[in-house]
Parts: C-alpha cells; sequence; structure tokens
C-alpha cells in the first residue's frame, strides 16, 4: 500500500473529525455566534442579487453531487440514462449552477471588501473560508469539463471517484481508488475537505441549523388591521347596566 493510498484511506476521516467535533464545540461554547451574522442592514442592493444566486447555484451544485457520487452507476444504467446522456446534463447543470456559484460569491466578496461596516464585521476565519470556497467552486468547474471531456480526455469519475467516495461510509476505504483519478479531481476533493474542515468555525455553520421547518409548519393566520381596529372599538364600548 503506497503512501498516496493511505493518504486518501485517512484524510476523509480526518475531516470528518473536525467536522463533527468543531460543531459540538461550536453549539456548545458559542451558541450566540451560531448565525450567518447578516449583514443586510449595512448593504441590500448588491445582497438582494448576490445572494439568490449563490445559494441557487450551491444547493443545484450539492444535489449534483449526491447523485454523482451516492447513486451508483448500474442505477442509471437499470433506468435507461445512458453514460453519454448523463455526461451532457451533468455538463449542462453543472456549468449552469457553477457560474451562478460563482458569480454570487464573487459579488458577495466585491460587497464584502467595498462596504466598510460589512467589512469590519468579517473574521479572519471567514476571509480564509471565501478563498477554499472560491477555490473548491473553481476546481468543481475545472473537474465538470475535464470529466466530461470537454477539455482533455474523458474521465468517467463514477468508476473511480464514486466509489471511493461510497467506500468512506461504509469504513472501507479504497483510497487506491482516488489515486487512479485525474489530478484535477484529487485537487477538487481535497479543497473540498479542507472547505469541511472549516466549515464550523465560520458563518457556513448556519447551514446546519437551516429551518427547514418552516416549510411544513401550518399557515398562520393574520386578522386585517381593519378588524383587529373594529374589534378593539367593540371591546372599547361601555356596557350597559342590565336592569
Amino acid at each position: 500500500m503506497g503512501a498516496g493510498e493511505i493518504f486518501w484511506d485517512i484524510v476523509p476521516y480526518v475531516s470528518l473529525t473536525i467536522v463533527a467535533v468543531g460543531t459540538w464545540w461550536r453549539y456548545r461554547y458559542d451558541k450566540f455566534g451560531w448565525t450567518t451574522r447578516s449583514s443586510q442592514l449595512y448593504e441590500n442592493r448588491l445582497l438582494r442579487i448576490a445572494s439568490p444566486m449563490f445559494h441557487f447555484g450551491i444547493l443545484v451544485v450539492i444535489v449534483g453531487h449526491v447523485i454523482g457520487l451516492i447513486i451508483p452507476q448500474s442505477w442509471t444504467d437499470a433506468l435507461g440514462l445512458s453514460q453519454h446522456a448523463y455526461h451532457i446534463q451533468a455538463i449542462t447543470l453543472g456549468t449552469i449552477a457553477g457560474l451562478s456559484t460563482l458569480v454570487g460569491i464573487t459579488l458577495l466578496i466585491y460587497r464584502r471588501r467595498t462596504s466598510g461596516p460589512v467589512f469590519t464585521a468579517t473574521t479572519i476565519n471567514d476571509k480564509i473560508m471565501y478563498v477554499v470556497l472560491v477555490a473548491a467552486i473553481v476546481a468543481g468547474l475545472a473537474t465538470t469539463l475535464i470529466g466530461s471531456g470537454v477539455v482533455g480526455e474523458e474521465h468517467n469519475y463514477r468508476q473511480t471517484v464514486s466509489p471511493w467516495f461510497r467506500s468512506i461510509w461504509i469504513l472501507q476505504p479504497r483510497g487506491d481508488l482516488m489515486m487512479q483519478a485525474p489530478l484535477s479531481f484529487q485537487v477538487h476533493a481535497l479543497i473540498a475537505m479542507a472547505l469541511f474542515a472549516l466549515w464550523p468555525f465560520t458563518r457556513l455553520v448556519h447551514a446546519f441549523s437551516a429551518p427547514i421547518g418552516y416549510l411544513f409548519r401550518p399557515y398562520v393566520v393574520y386578522r386585517s388591521r381593519g378588524a383587529a381596529a373594529a374589534d378593539q372599538l367593540v371591546g372599547s364600548q361601555p356596557r350597559r347596566r342590565g336592569w
């Protein structure tokens, strides 16, 4: 077993351990810091454009990674989705989502750098996070183009990177599979693990407490201002004494 294979067997668990312990520590000792530290009050014009672009793009990217890394190729083959068709949709959706995420994060960084109050609220950890996040997005776009054959030779990562990723979760790591992947995929995976290790110590931690419950809560019924005023007026009228 070579050093490279050992590296890809061990480092993912180091990253996962940092995520787990760091998240526990952050929740245990920094509950009041568990927030996005919203800066909407300082500047809203760029935020209204950049934030939806970034969140839409990153959501599609996450879904695409789930499909590509978790779902085996045999499943999509059984559904009649050919490898060529899979690559076409990966290029199309991956490029759109990647560019949307990249443009969104670029605008957010520009806003944070040029707006004095917003820049003041930015921590050192957040600055490092932005660098690693942008690197992960750029590397992801590069691997999308490289893996599909648009640039260089086509590589089917679902025979190397995906099985390696799944092997980590069943505690049977296959670092040898990752060693067979092109360098661009290895760099992208390494940057992604670095990003996850930083995750608990930056504003990204708020993703672990996203208000999913709001999607399923019952409707809140509000009374109109006119009805509320009328009720208040009626309630304020003196009652006549009965005889």
